[in-house]
């Protein structure tokens, strides 16, 4: 089980190569995504993830969709009966007509009393259901390919915003029962038009008419409203990172130490408004449509009511009947759905195609690139870079290029290099985050992409150094290197061991179970040293359930001077058996391994282990004598 799969399930219960993820197509540029097929796909997934929520709801927008009309043509009845009643009395044939009329309205009336609470309380419940299965398929999408380089493309962060619909706060799982109750209230129009065409055919047909062309012109304006937001998504992501940075701990004291408040904040209000100014145009053209649509309609109703006082007048038309063709006028105006709802819903469905895109891609490269070679048991020999060179996307310069240079079975390589040497790069080819541009990494002479990608990442022990802090308990810190043994008490103590974490853990409030976030009731922090200590334990965890590489990325770069000595001391118990790449600027840890590689340029300069390269006098020696005159230095100023 990987920890991908791990946290998948965990939140559940709260309740292949896949190298090439480019989504910068002009996917945002699309016009069918707020048409009518948006909607489908709102179906489709609600259908999806709760079928028999769709009946309910489905019931819930027919009911309320026909019951308002039956309460204004009822009420009109009870007007009509009234004068008759009143005239001939309560128990003669009228009266008795008013009392069913009453107690017909009364019905209805009561009925449709429950259309709040009942569109409250299934709101509530759609909402959260649909919004985890979108929050589950989006996690499974995102996690499916073996590297990360979609993780860093602009343009897909910018579709996982719009499909969690963060940017704006129209959330998708708001879509299926907005998109019911605007259901619900065209058919209320559509029954009000019904009734209007049963009085007069072309009082019906002219008002139906109308109301389908400004329902035409609003979906309009909505759908241009809500492509221009999904083509806005990157400064509104920025304008949403300006907001978290002063918002949440991480820099709130540089925020306050060098003054950034209002630099922050002025930089959130100017992304916003660039994020923001076509969508605040096409609102205004929004209102200018809105205008013109109320201008014909007060016109075609003043002939509607001109047409019902003459009608009255002479006696053609009753009480009741001018009643009801008024309010089915005033209702008549649903059929066109101009509320606010509706305007919002093409904003809310952006989401359903951005998640549907990004999984078929997913799913289209999952069946491209799938290695099914096992990896269990290697490296038996060695690992080899053959000739490897590697550019990130979009980059002009490649980081390495004709890389070559081999890792032993069982032995230590120190990796040697200036900073942007590309040491750190080295190792996301060697996990399988990223694959070479060209060239080779071979496994015992085998091509590394032939391999099953996610049981070799299993092989793979990383603390990498920008690591990372989970805010959960201790034990699970540590166990996430093989989170399937994470009730393997005694192997995580022996990490612990291993790592020097023991004491730390001791002096923690609830041990093992204490929460390492302040975030949380009861929870802690930690120092960044202390941090460094829970991810070599972590690696070391994950080497003692099946990885046989560890790659310790500036393992000392976060400990004290005593903590830094401690771990020389255990460099070769730590290692011991494994297959070791060790990078630091650190040479006290560095002349410990039994080789080491020095990268310039893209390539390697100088192999060999601390004596040779000293004895050589090149760059290693260089930086070595270097770092050694510092140290020597500060011992005499001392």
């Amino acid at each position: 089980m990987s920890f991908s799969t791990w946290l998948s399930e965990h939140l559940s219960r709260g309740s292949g190569k896949l190298q090439t993820f480019n989504l910068s197509r002009p996917r945002l540029k699309v016009l069918s995504w707020f048409s009518s097929s948006a909607r489908l796909r709102l179906v489709r997934t609600t259908v999806r993830s709760e079928p028999r929520l769709c009946v309910v709801i489905l019931i819930w927008t027919l009911v309320v969709g026909v019951v308002p009309i039956l309460v204004l043509i009822s009420m009109s009845h009870v007007i009509a009966d009234v004068p008759k009643a009143e005239l001939f009395g309560l128990s003669s044939s009228s009266g008795h007509r008013l009392i069913g009329a009453l107690v017909t309205f009364g019905f209805l009336f009561a009925l449709s009393l429950a259309e709040g609470p009942s569109e409250t309380a299934l709101k509530m419940y759609t909402k959260s259901r649909v919004t985890f299965h979108l929050q589950e398929r989006l996690m499974d999408a995102v996690n499916a390919p073996i590297g990360i380089e979609h993780l860093e493309n602009s343009d897909v962060l910018d579709q996982l915003a719009l499909a969690q619909g963060r940017l704006m706060n129209f959330f998708p799982g708001d879509a299926p029962m907005t998109l019911a109750s605007a259901t619900s209230t065209q058919i209320q129009g559509v029954f009000a038009c019904t009734e209007l065409g049963l009085f007069r055919w072309w009082m019906g047909l002219g008002v139906a008419a109308m109301w389908i062309v400004a329902h035409i012109e609003m979906h309009k304006e909505g759908k241009a409203g809500a492509r221009l937001y999904s083509g806005n998504a990157n400064p509104l992501r920025r304008a949403f990172y300006f907001n978290d940075v002063a918002t949440k701990p991480t820099a709130a004291k540089e925020l306050r130490v060098f003054g950034l408040g209002a630099w922050v904040v002025s930089h959130l209000r100017e992304h916003w408004e660039i994020g923001m100014t076509q969508a605040f145009a096409n609102q205004r053209k929004f209102k200018t449509t809105y205008l013109k649509i109320g201008v014909i309609a007060a016109a075609v109703f003043s002939g509607c009511c001109i047409y019902l006082a003459h009608a009255a007048r002479e006696h053609q038309i009753g009480l009741g009947t001018v009643t009801l063709i008024l309010v089915m006028l005033v209702a008549s105006q649903r059929m066109a759905g101009i509320t606010i709802d509706s305007y919002q819903l093409h904003w809310m469905l952006s989401g359903f195609p951005q998640l549907e895109d990004v999984e078929q891609a997913v799913e289209a490269k999952l069946r491209d690139h799938a290695g099914i070679r096992s990896s269990v048991s290697v490296p038996k020999d060695e690992i080899q870079f053959q000739s490897v060179s590697f550019r990130y996307p979009g980059s002009q310069s490649n980081v390495f290029e004709d890389l070559n240079f081999t890792l032993p079975r069982g032995k230590s390589t120190a990796i040697v290099g200036a900073n942007g040497a590309g040491k750190t790069t080295l190792v996301k080819l060697l996990s399988r985050l990223h694959d070479p541009t060209s060239g080779r990494i071979l496994v015992d002479g085998t091509d590394l992409l032939e391999f099953e990608p996610r049981e070799w990442q299993r092989r793979i022990a990383v603390v990498f150094q920008d690591f990372s802090h989970y805010p959960l308990s201790a034990r699970e810190n540590v166990a996430f290197g093989a989170v399937e043994y994470l009730n393997d008490q005694e192997g995580i103590e022996v990490a612990a061991d291993k790592a020097a974490l023991q004491s730390i853990v001791d002096e923690l409030p609830n041990g093992w179970d204490t929460i390492l976030s302040r975030e949380f009731n009861g929870g802690t922090d930690l120092s960044g040293g202390q941090w460094q200590r829970f991810a070599l334990a972590r690696a070391l965890f994950a080497a003692r359930h099946g990885a046989g590489v560890l790659v310790l990325d500036e393992p000392t770069a976060w400990l004290d001077v005593r903590g830094e000595a401690a771990f020389y001391e255990q460099f070769l118990d730590i290692t011991h058996g494994l297959t070791t790449i060790v990078i630091s600027h650190r040479f006290s840890t560095v002349r410990l391994a039994d080789q080491i590689v020095v990268i310039e340029g893209g390539r390697v300069s100088e192999r060999g282990n601390h004596d040779e390269l000293v004895q050589l006098g090149g760059t290693y020696a260089s930086m070595f004598a270097l770092q050694a005159a510092r140290f020597s230095d500060d011992e005499l100023m001392a």
